[in-house]
C-alpha cells in the first residue's frame, strides 16, 4: 500500500470535514472540485473503507472516518512542524485575532506561544472584546480570525472549536439567602448574561442586576467583594470563588456555552496556519467536537 495515507490524500480528507463539503474543501485546498473527490477516492480505495457518508445536503465522516479524523489532525500537524522548521522561506505577515478576554487569557495563551516559537516570522495582533464588539470589527474588514461566544448550533456562523459547562459562582453560599439574588454580568446580549437571566425566570427565582462589567477581573472582583452571584465557564472558575452547585443551591442547571471561529473570506496564507492551529489544538477541549 504504498503512499496510503500520503498527507495530501489525508489534507484533502480533514478538509472535506471541516468545511463539509467538497466544494468549500476545494476552494480552501485551492484545487478543483474533482481532484479533492479524487483524493478522497485514492484514499478510501487504499484503506478499504467509506470515510464519509455523502448526500445532497451533508457530507460527514463515517465512524471509520472519525476514527481515521484524529490520527490525521495529528500526522499533518508532525508533517507541517517539521516541513517549516526546515523551510528556508520561514512563513512571515500580519495575523489578527480576535478573542473574548476570559477565553483569551484562559486557554489562547500556550496555542498562540506554541505558534509563535513555530512561525518567528509572525507578528500576531490579538484584539480582547466582548463579542458583539468582535463581530461588529470582523465585518467592518478589521479582524482576519475571531473567536466568539453564540448559542449551540445557533446564531453565529463559524466552525465550533470549544463547548465547556457553565456553572454559577460566588464568595460564599450566604449570598443564597437573599430574596432578589443579585448578579454580576456582562452588558447585554453576552450570552452568559442571557442564560443566567433565562434559566432564573424559568426556576421562577426573582433576580436584580447588582454590578456590570466587561472586564473578566472586574468580574472576579465583584464576586469577591460578594455583590452577587456570576456565571463563568467551569474551567475558568478561580480557586478563590465558590462553585455552587445547582442541586443543592436551588439554582437551575445551565446549558453549556459554545466558542465559534470566524474566518474572513480570503485568508493570508499566515493566518489559514493559525487557523489550523487553533482548530487542532482546541477541538480537544472538555467537550469540543
Amino acid at each position: 500500500m504504498p503512499n496510503a495515507l500520503h498527507p495530501d490524500l489525508l489534507r484533502a480528507f480533514v478538509a472535506v470535514v471541516d468545511h463539509q463539503g467538497f466544494s468549500a474543501a476545494a476552494k480552501r485546498l485551492n484545487r478543483g472540485q474533482s481532484a479533492v473527490s479524487l483524493q478522497i477516492k485514492r484514499l478510501e480505495e487504499r484503506l478499504g473503507v467509506q470515510l464519509l457518508e455523502r448526500n445532497p445536503h451533508l457530507v460527514r465522516p463515517t465512524n471509520e472516518g472519525e476514527a481515521l479524523l484524529e490520527q490525521a489532525r495529528k500526522i499533518l500537524s508532525l508533517h507541517d512542524d517539521l516541513a517549516n522548521r526546515f523551510d528556508k522561506q520561514a512563513l512571515t505577515g500580519v495575523v489578527r485575532l480576535g478573542a473574548p478576554e476570559d477565553f483569551a487569557t484562559s486557554h489562547l495563551p500556550g496555542v498562540l506561544s506554541r505558534f509563535s516559537r513555530s512561525h518567528p516570522g509572525v507578528v500576531l495582533e490579538v484584539t480582547c472584546e466582548l463579542t458583539l464588539d468582535l463581530i461588529n470589527r470582523f465585518e467592518a474588514g478589521g479582524l482576519d480570525l475571531a473567536l466568539v461566544k453564540r448559542e449551540p448550533g445557533a446564531g453565529v456562523a463559524g466552525r465550533r472549536v470549544w463547548r465547556e459547562p457553565l456553572v454559577w459562582v460566588a464568595n460564599s453560599e450566604d449570598i443564597l439567602k437573599r430574596e432578589d439574588l443579585p448578579l454580576v454580568v456582562s452588558p447585554s446580549p453576552c450570552v452568559y448574561r442571557s442564560r443566567a437571566t433565562q434559566a432564573l425566570d424559568s426556576a421562577g427565582r426573582h433576580w436584580r442586576i447588582a454590578y456590570t462589567c466587561t472586564s473578566l477581573a472586574g468580574t472576579h472582583a465583584a464576586v469577591r467583594a460578594g455583590l452577587g452571584v456570576s456565571v463563568l465557564p467551569k474551567e475558568m472558575v478561580p480557586s478563590d470563588l465558590t462553585l455552587l452547585d445547582g442541586e443543592e443551591s436551588g439554582l437551575p442547571d445551565l446549558q453549556d456555552t459554545e466558542m465559534a471561529l470566524i474566518e474572513a473570506p480570503s485568508l493570508p496564507v499566515a493566518a489559514e496556519r493559525l487557523r489550523e492551529t487553533i482548530i487542532r489544538e482546541l477541538e480537544h477541549g472538555p467537550t469540543a467536537g
